[in-house]
């Protein structure tokens, strides 16, 4: 498989304190990766560093063989990277179909006011992204008034709309009921698949999630990478186990399943 994202040896310090010690992570077309780790492990900042909110102190990220250090999130967008926030990043007072409009018109280029007009174009798109996430039949609905797994789906869906190739997804079902956590992330790779996404990049504490979705599972601790497996084998392993997430292995952790399978 061909590289989509790769980072080399990227760092980020703030004065004394290194967020990130010479962190490399390859992303290839089809995988999904998740990246775990204690509170403090540099996940987050990884993820801002790659999706251009943060500068690397050394290093480089590059996106298909390009460098895209010093990018904005805009600029970004246009060649493929995306990414969703841990917490949901919508206007409440915005309908469904107008959240989704903001993203369609972003992609599209389109000059004037989404909210006045009502191009057929781009109402079919909105339309179709909608019905993909099972928000078809909320379409006039207020942001505020869903439910969170659906203000998730909503937040996911704007992301979807700008027709990513390489989407990064920063705790997908925080505040989401267990119940729904499952629904949520096989919407998520459905979507994917029909979108025509190449990789995935997830961060995620849920280990039951991350068992059963990832292709592979990078793990930081302190800034370094600690590990980079399948999940067959990170999952085999206690002591690395405890070391990046205190916690013991799923109870279904032989059975993953890929977000390709």
């Amino acid at each position: 498989m061909n590289a989509l994202l790769e980072t080399r040896e990227v760092s980020k310090s703030y004065g004394g304190f290194h967020a990130l010690r010479g962190v490399s992570l390859l992303v290839r077309d089809g995988e999904f990766v998740s990246i775990v780790g204690p509170n403090g492990a540099g996940k987050t900042t990884l993820v801002n560093v790659i999706t251009g909110l943060l500068q690397p102190t050394g290093g480089t990220v590059r996106l298909r063989d390009q460098e895209i250090v010093g990018m904005d999130p805009v600029r970004l967008a246009k060649r493929g990277l995306v990414r969703t926030f841990q917490l949901v990043n919508i206007f409440p007072g915005l309908s469904v179909r107008e959240t989704v409009a903001v993203a369609v018109v972003s992609r599209l280029g389109r000059g004037g006011n989404p909210f006045r007009s009502r191009e057929a174009q781009i109402d079919a798109i909105v339309e179709d992204v909608a019905t993909v996430f099972g928000l078809d039949a909320k379409l006039d609905t207020q942001a505020a008034t869903l439910s969170q797994g659906e203000k998730k789906l909503l937040d996911v869906a704007s992301a979807f709309a700008l027709k990513p190739e390489l989407i990064l997804l920063d705790e997908p079902t925080s505040g989401v009921s267990t119940a729904d956590k499952h629904r949520i992330m096989e919407v998520l790779v459905a979507a994917a698949k029909a979108a025509g996404v190449r990789a995935i990049i997830q961060v995620e504490h849920d280990m039951d999630l991350v068992a059963r979705y990832s292709h592979r599972i990078v793990a930081l601790q302190e800034g370094r990478v600690l590990a980079d497996l399948p999940p067959d084998r990170f999952f085999s392993d206690p002591a690395l186990l405890s070391a990046v997430v205190g916690a013991r292995p799923p109870p279904f952790a032989a059975t993953w399943k890929g977000a390709q399978a």
